[in-house]
């Protein structure tokens, strides 16, 4: 899919809902709450604000959010069952319909105190994300953008599974072309001026062998390591990419917080 300016700023629309939807979840991400309470705030935001989620329902995932806290990867499914405590790290992964177009981004929140190790894993995780929008330029092809994650990711002896990548995004929540973590240089899709895609490191400080739980939904590391998962929805243009989804809204609310 190519976009046109005018969808490309729709799509934009749509994500910086999802921002403002993640930073409404960050001021209630306090240790006890439990994942079903931060999914019933998002809903509730998101249909207040105009929106639909574009999760909920989507291949039959029952909710809003994926939240996935510490060793689970991604596609987590909020539950009453799962209460966070000091030291955990928590990805939400958020996903928006506005006027027709999607939005999507995800967020690793660190919940009070974290250990050294987990800080290193999401600081890695978020530089990865950037330097692999680095190489989001028309020309460039997407074997680009995975080389520069994975080499980056791999150089602190962390890894990325290959079975979960980003994705284009824009009139369908998972459009062409797929956008893997890893790749080699100058392979892959030719990236074009107008496409839009989400580029999600999605990384685990351990092996990159994952597994399934039995709802069918959640991923986990399959030797029990932390993950943390970052993503940002971007468009392409003739010079640098433009990020549609915004952190800054997320991390002003973290840093205010009490």
């Amino acid at each position: 899919m190519v976009y046109s300016l005018e969808e490309i700023e729709k799509i934009r629309q749509a994500d910086l809902m999802v921002s403002r939807t993640l930073a409404e979840v960050a001021k209630y991400l306090v240790p006890g709450v439990n994942s079903k309470k931060l999914d019933t705030i998002a809903e509730e935001f998101i249909r207040d604000n105009g929106g639909i989620p574009a999760f909920k329902g989507y291949y039959g995932f029952p909710a809003t959010l994926c939240i996935s806290e510490n060793n689970k990867v991604v596609h987590g499914i909020p539950s009453e069952n799962v209460t966070f405590k000091e030291g955990d790290i928590i990805s939400v992964d958020c996903g928006v319909i506005l006027d027709g177009f999607f939005g999507d981004s995800a967020y690793t929140f660190a919940l009070g105190e974290i250990s050294s190790d987990a800080k290193k894993l999401m600081e890695v995780t978020k530089e990865s994300l950037y330097r692999g929008i680095a190489q989001a330029k028309a020309g460039n092809r997407v074997g680009d953008i995975g080389y520069a994650i994975q080499t980056y990711v791999e150089s602190f002896g962390y890894s990325v599974p290959r079975e979960i990548t980003g994705h284009g995004v824009g009139r369908h929540l998972h459009e062409e072309p797929s956008i893997p973590n890893y790749g080699r240089r100058g392979n892959g899709k030719r990236l074009k001026a107008g496409m839009v895609i989400a580029i999600e490191p999605m990384v685990i400080a351990g092996s990159k062998e994952i597994e399934i739980l039995d709802d069918d939904w959640t991923i986990v590391s399959a030797d029990g390591n932390l993950a943390a998962h970052y993503e940002h929805s971007l468009a392409i243009t003739e010079n640098e990419p433009i990020i549609l989804s915004d952190f800054s809204i997320i991390e002003y609310v973290l840093k205010n917080k009490n």
